[in-house]
């Protein structure tokens, strides 16, 4: 999908008051805001199809399985404010159209127009990207309220919703150069549930998504990685090597596996296993990452199986070149499942 530049590419419809974003020929009406962070918001939309002739989004895809049934979607509209940002969106949008899996979010659909400056705005670009919607919220909903009831999910979802995070980010790992997502946390997990079965879940936003392999050869080329990842990698899922990066060394997809630890402790406790050391006096996340002091608390009784801790502890390990890949996890995890599972 390339990136069109056009006036008419994204126009917003004028008769219902703004009610209404053209995304290319489809038109979707806003129907509530999701959500909203950065310069971005995310909108539930219902695609108006007004024009028998014209079947809608429905005619863009050979596979249907993105279509939804009530033609409900979700849209991320971007006001990008400068030729930085722009790039960035660009990436954003050839990144995630490079992905075909299951449990990847797919890019239906995007625009980015030119808009005519307000007085009061500072913004030159806005863009607008389209969504299957999921409603049940991301995994860090679910384990806010879950925590509130003092709910836990079964082992056996646990592992079940881990093993849908490695197989999308495997896909993502099997690239030649492989990318990382950069940013696994639940806040970027989607999940949904689905009766008599374990919830559905998918990765989500390809924004700090980049080819995961890259040759620090000096101290100021370890700064800069610093400084991106400052900015990009949410702190307490940051890999060791992300906050002090040794000027000789070579980063890869592992960073992904030290976070994927990180979001497999969060499926059973509800946070990262490092938050503890921001409530501490004197307790520094950093610290507490970098010597992986991991705390176990209390979980539901009967607990999760020592095996889970175990397989948590070995995806943390400090020193990325020893950390295991994708493809090991996934063999451990569906031992884990034929164990587990009943």
């Amino acid at each position: 999908m390339g990136c069109s530049f056009s006036g008419l590419n994204a126009l917003y419809d004028a008769v219902n008051g703004g009610g209404d974003v053209w995304i290319n020929e489809n038109r979707f009406r806003i129907v509530r805001q999701l959500g909203e962070g950065g310069f971005a918001y995310v909108f539930l939309v219902k695609e108006v199809i007004s024009d028998t002739s014209n079947p809608g989004l429905s005619n863009k895809f050979k596979d249907s399985s993105h279509l939804s049934d009530d033609g409900t979607y979700a849209m991320k509209k971007v006001l990008i404010q400068s030729a930085e940002q722009l790039e960035l969106v660009k990436e954003e949008i050839r990144v995630s159209s490079l992905f075909t899996h299951r449990n990847l979010l797919p890019l239906l659909d995007h625009a980015i127009i030119a808009v005519k400056a307000a007085p009061d705005q500072s913004w030159k670009h806005e863009a607008y990207l389209l969504f299957p919607v999921h409603l049940d919220g991301t995994l860090l909903d679910n384990a806010t309220a879950m925590k509130a009831k003092k709910e836990f999910f079964s082992t056996s979802d646990v592992l079940q919703i881990f093993r849908q995070l490695c197989a999308g980010l495997k896909h993502m790992h099997s690239f030649d150069p492989p990318y990382a997502h950069n940013d696994v946390k639940p806040g970027n997990v989607l999940l949904t549930h689905r009766k008599g079965q374990p919830p559905l879940a998918v990765l989500m936003d390809f924004g700090s998504t980049r080819p995961a392999r890259r040759q620090i050869r000096s101290r100021s080329e370890a700064l800069q990685l610093q400084e991106w990842a400052s900015e990009h990698v949410s702190a307490p899922f940051r890999a060791p090597e992300l906050w002090d990066c040794p000027s000789q060394c070579d980063i890869d997809e592992r960073t992904d596996i030290w976070s994927l630890g990180c979001t497999l402790y969060a499926i059973m406790y509800g946070v990262s296993p490092f938050e503890y050391a921001l409530g501490e006096s004197g307790g520094s996340l950093q610290l507490a990452i970098v010597n992986a002091q991991i705390k176990w608390p209390a979980g539901p009784k009967p607990p999760y199986p020592e095996a889970l801790h175990q397989f948590v502890t070995w995806m943390l390990q400090p020193q990325g070149t020893v950390r295991p890949r994708i493809d090991d996890i996934i063999i451990h995890v569906d031992k884990l499942i034929s164990k587990f599972s009943h």
